[in-house]
């Protein structure tokens, strides 16, 4: 059996990807440990907390040079001298580089170990960004390490499908997200999620406000998520929580309205719903793209969408029949993308090559 080292920053959209990887490497009797998160490599990332991984009042190309130069660049500083002992104390066969935690590549192509590419979003699959953005981003990780950390040569693993991104500008080997089986149950009447994420509970009043007023006068049921305590009272077929049990949530669930974050956009497709997505920032103004484009969702302005907006895009999403069958459209692509056992399989591969 091989050795995987796992390499992640400390949020927990990055993570959650790989725990699926973990557990199928781990029943196949595979040794992995993690760099980054726990306790076994540390790499002294506690500055680095989600909530610094945003700057609210920062959008397009001055959110990405906050992203890049203010938390990227030196969480890869910070984390490189961990990095590089772990490897040199696990001896893995291969690492596994969330594709935003450039320590990993340049750690391991140092030290000559081959890497692989975890891509918790695929937004950079997708070539995002102007000409000139681009040039500077790989100016800058080149002037960092010597090379682009994004994309290893040898593997780029992508917890979605083609049906979702649509065409990709470079190899990428699309597995589905990382997700247990599920069997949906939606209610009657209609159940609407409703949730921003985990790191935007800051700026999400005005908008959480909107849906509320657009829920309250039709007849859906619906479940927001509200960990900033931004709403008072609602009407009886609203249910207010800091937090929830998204999967379970989901699997009642008819429609979600949602930020267009990666994992929340999956994990609703992967139960065949389908959404309205209001982008805030970063990847999720691409992901909210990939969503409008595929037919599976409503894509809105979540700076100034309003109540009567957000009500006619439910309508839509419940009256017309297309946006239930992209939904589920892609929901069958992500099964036969192969999940955990396609990932493994993959990385296995590259052991035994």
């Amino acid at each position: 059996m091989s050795r995987f080292l796992l390499v992640v920053p400390p949020l927990p959209g990055h993570i959650a990807p790989l725990r699926g990887v973990a557990d199928a490497l781990t029943a196949r009797g595979h040794e992995v440990a993690w760099a980054g998160v726990g306790e076994v490599f540390p790499c002294d990332t506690d500055d680095f907390h989600p909530a610094s991984f945003h700057r609210p009042s920062l959008r397009g190309a001055a959110a990405l040079k906050f992203l890049v130069e203010d938390y990227l660049v030196p969480l890869a500083q910070r984390m490189e001298p961990g990095v590089t002992a772990a490897i040199k104390t696990f001896e893995p066969d291969l690492v596994v580089v969330d594709q935003q935690t450039y320590a990993g590549a340049f750690a391991a192509d140092r030290l000559g170990v081959p890497w692989v590419t975890s891509a918790s979003t695929t937004t950079e699959l997708t070539d995002p960004y102007p000409p000139k953005i681009e040039e500077w981003l790989l100016s800058r990780l080149t002037e960092l390490g010597g090379f682009d950390p994004r994309f290893s040569p040898s593997l780029v693993l992508a917890y979605s499908s083609a049906e979702l991104t649509g065409p990709v500008s470079r190899p990428v080997s699309f597995v589905g997200p990382m997700l247990p089986p599920c069997s949906p149950s939606p209610v009657d009447p209609p159940l609407v999620f409703v949730t921003l994420g985990t790191v935007n509970d800051g700026i999400g009043g005005r908008f959480l406000n909107e849906c509320v007023s657009a829920l309250a006068s039709r007849d859906v049921r619906a479940v927001v998520v509200d960990p900033g305590g931004h709403l008072g009272p609602v009407p009886p077929n609203v249910v207010v929580a800091p937090h929830v049990d998204q999967l379970a949530v989901l699997a009642s669930a008819s429609l979600v309205i949602c930020h267009g974050g990666h994992n929340t956009v999956c994990e609703t497709l992967w139960h065949g719903l389908p959404l309205v997505v209001a982008p805030i920032r970063d990847d999720q103004q691409v992901v909210a793209g990939q969503v409008a484009a595929s037919g599976a969702g409503v894509r809105l302005r979540f700076a100034h969408a309003t109540a009567a907006q957000i009500g006619a895009a439910v309508d839509e999403l419940l009256v017309s029949p297309s946006f239930l069958a992209a939904a589920q459209r892609i929901q069958r692509s992500f099964l036969d993308a192969g999940g955990a056992a396609a990932a493994v399989g993959l990385l296995e591969g590259l052991i035994s090559a």
